[in-house]
């Protein structure tokens, strides 16, 4: 039977070098074992990668020289490449990051009073459709793999020289699609061994994906939950998430109620408010009916225009009006403040190419 250095020298001869990240704790056991390695070392090395986010082995001053020149044979960093770094008036900065493979995906730094946030991607693209996004018009290109939302963290955070106290999955993809690469990389983000950012602090926003919304329910850790909900009236929330349209907001209804039942916990509603679209006095009612009486919190966000869209933003006075509306039957509602709208980084505006 191989071996799992068998399989990384295998690897390694073929097509190219596996990448160190794609390795579990086990695999770089065994790898460094056959290499005569103590077993301590595994845990040295996995301290540089994902703690310290190092971009070559000459960088792990603690293991011996010889075996860094044996790591560097069998085996690659990674990484990503920085083709783009655009910084807004408001101290937000959009990275255009591209992997080894040459897929590239967007991702957004947001500082704010001694904390930073970071958006990331959880895939290259969006099969969702979103009218009013930018990330969906071109497709679908791959879904990444949990060390490359990782990665990304740790590039906005090697940036910023700060701590990244935040992550919102509400980057470019459906995380829900990409369901298991998307909670390895909240478990590598809240392992104190890796970037140590409580549970609590990890988002992940998805358009409805109801089987997993109970799927991420059952999960021990606590991580948060919004939801891209954008209307509360099945024909209009039909024609602006396309993607969605097979799961019904009867079920998305009920399967958040099963939701804050197993959890205890808030789930977020993002509601983007579109001028003669979602902000009708219809479409405001079925909002409050959809969200009275349940846990919810609502994040009205007032429209980001993109390129080639008719769409357009509501007036903050009807945003007002949507935030007291909801305030009569018991629901918090709050509006948004975009962030990093001079270079189109704020919510739905992400489109992993260079502007021309």
């Amino acid at each position: 039977m191989p071996t799992g250095n068998d399989r990384i020298n295998a690897e390694g001869a073929g097509e190219g070098l596996r990448d160190l990240h794609t390795l579990t704790h086990g695999e770089l056991t065994e790898l460094l074992a056959s290499l005569g390695q103590p077993k301590f070392r595994a845990k040295q090395v996995e301290e540089w990668v994902w703690s310290k986010n190092a971009r070559s082995f000459d960088d792990m001053t603690n293991l011996p020289k010889s075996l860094r020149e044996e790591l560097a044979a069998r085996l690659t960093l990674g990484g990503v490449e920085e083709v783009a770094r655009q910084v807004s008036v408001d101290g937000c900065r959009k990275y255009l990051l591209r992997f080894p493979d040459g897929v590239s995906v967007e991702c957004v730094g947001m500082p704010s009073r001694g904390k930073l946030a970071v958006c990331v991607s959880s895939q290259a693209g969006c099969p969702m459709g979103c009218s009013f996004c930018a990330t969906g018009a071109a497709g679908l290109t791959r879904s990444l793999t949990s060390s490359e939302i990782y990665e990304q963290v740790m590039h906005v955070r090697d940036d910023f020289n700060t701590r990244v106290t935040s992550v919102v999955f509400m980057g470019q993809g459906e995380p829900f699609l990409n369901y298991d690469a998307t909670l390895g990389a909240l478990r590598r983000l809240n392992d104190p061994e890796g970037a140590g950012i409580g549970a609590r602090h990890l988002t992940v926003s998805t358009c409805g994906v109801i089987p997993q919304i109970m799927r991420f329910a059952n999960e021990p850790e606590q991580f948060t939950l919004a939801i891209s909900l954008h209307s509360a009236v099945q024909r209009t929330r039909n024609a602006l998430m396309p993607g969605v349209r097979k799961y019904s907001l009867v079920n998305l209804y009920n399967v958040m109620g099963e939701y804050v039942n197993k959890t205890g916990r808030r789930p977020t509603y993002e509601y983007a408010l579109m001028g003669g679209v979602n902000d009708t006095d219809s479409e405001l009612q079925a909002l409050c009916d959809f969200c009275e009486g349940t846990l919810a919190h609502v994040n009205l966000i007032q429209l980001n225009e993109v390129e080639g869209s008719k769409l357009r933003p509501s007036t903050d006075l009807r945003a007002q009006d949507f935030v007291r509306a909801l305030a009569a039957v018991g629901v918090e509602a709050t509006v948004r403040n975009s962030r990093g709208v001079d270079i189109d980084a704020a919510c739905g505006q992400l489109k992993q190419r260079l502007s021309k």
